[in-house]
């Protein structure tokens, strides 16, 4: 295997962690914090916006030096960020670290993205970008429940305080590992910028934004809902997030298969499709205690399935502007994260139980399939037939 993967899959680990462990431990940083549950999902709202905003201004400071240089030092503010997280003293500082903790996370997955495609062999290069996604399933397979086992038995500080760690761990593995790739000195990052003057360059950020929103929509409120609804020990939420790590690692390998073995766009519409379905049967059994575990699994399995090609139609699209758009791809990812998170709220902060955001993320996948679809008979197809 090769060992540049390897380092990228640590990034992901660290990055996976420091996204996904506030799903499992936000009823224990809201009652840390003495905060409401809404009140406390600000911290997945800024965390994302950190990730729009870094995005692209941090691809764009760095677009003349070469991609180790690059993912090391964004490492190194990933590693900075989180410690401050874990250790801000007050409530505000908290919410704004929050936010600076999100800045590197889009730049480091859209640089990676496009090394991860030059390190596969021809064809392959879904399954690479897949393996660098395998460090997020991982982290929610075991570093997920385990950071909430740490937050609700202990404190969810100590979990960060590790998270920044994994960073300085992954700091350390793309300095040994990671070929020297040279710079691109004729990168012309307005060129790269002006991919976005393109109307299919806004679809695809709709079809990412909102479509991965139905994800976020259920996940954000996990633990609440399968204790308040399926009435789980809140002991229990640590299996939960296991078995949905578990099925993330599975969906993550078949999603990338799927995208090399029938093109990005039509998985992405297979994976949005059976997201809604999937979405749909959580709201309906939510309130059955034994169907929690294997819907855990499932809706984490199906849901993952789209990262790899997703990151893939968007590398393809945007020929000269492979790194921007990929990474631009991960603030679309988080804007879908935010919307996810907010608009779950709702209904929520209007009384209705916690099974209802999966509705939400019902609507939000449906639209995220239907644009896609769009975007394979709008832009694919014709660029085929030229």
């Amino acid at each position: 295997m090769n060992k540049a993967l390897i380092a990228l899959a640590f990034g992901g680990l660290a990055i996976g962690m420091t996204e996904f462990t506030m799903m499992g431990i936000l009823p224990d940083i809201a009652k840390d914090i003495d905060v409401d549950i809404p009140t406390a999902s600000n911290l997945i709202a800024l965390y994302a916006l950190g990730v729009v905003v870094g995005a692209p201004t941090l691809v764009a400071l760095t677009s003349k030096q070469s991609p180790k240089k690059v993912l090391l030092f964004l490492m190194l503010l990933f590693f900075v960020f989180n410690g401050f997280f874990a250790f801000a003293p007050s409530k505000a500082l908290l919410f704004i670290t929050r936010f600076i903790s999100g800045l590197p996370h889009g730049a480091f997955f859209g640089v990676g993205s496009v090394v991860a495609a030059r390190l596969a062999k021809p064809g392959k290069e879904a399954q690479a970008i897949s393996m660098m996604f395998t460090g997020m399933t991982i982290a929610n397979l075991a570093g997920v429940p385990l950071g909430t086992y740490i937050g609700h038995h202990y404190s969810w500080r100590i979990t960060y305080a590790v998270i920044s760690l994994l960073g300085l761990l992954t700091f350390l593995a793309i300095y040994v590992w990671m070929p020297k790739f040279e710079a691109n000195k004729n990168n012309n990052i307005l060129k790269q910028i002006r991919y976005f003057t393109r109307w299919d360059a806004w679809l695809m950020v709709g079809v990412i934004a909102i479509g991965t929103g139905g994800l976020f929509a259920w996940i954000s409120y996990i633990a609440p809902l399968v204790t308040h609804v399926s009435g789980l020990d809140p002991d229990r939420v640590p299996f939960i997030m296991i078995l949905i790590g578990l099925g993330m690692f599975f969906g993550n390998i078949i999603g990338g298969k799927l995208a090399d073995t029938i093109s990005p766009s039509k998985a992405a519409i297979t994976s949005f499709s059976a997201m809604a379905i999937c979405l749909v049967v959580v709201f309906f059994t939510a309130h059955i205690q034994e169907l929690a575990y294997p819907m855990a699994f499932v809706t984490g399995m199906i849901s993952f399935t789209i990262g790899s090609p997703l990151q893939m139609m968007l590398i393809n699209n945007a020929k000269g502007a492979e790194t921007f758009a990929a990474s631009a791809g991960q603030a679309s990812f988080n804007i879908g994260n935010t919307l996810g998170a907010y608009l779950g709220a709702i209904p929520i902060s209007l009384g209705y139980a916690y099974n209802y955001p999966s509705l939400i993320g019902v609507g939000m996948a449906t639209i995220g399939a239907l644009l896609a679809y769009v975007f394979l008979i709008k832009v694919v197809r014709p660029q085929m037939n030229v």
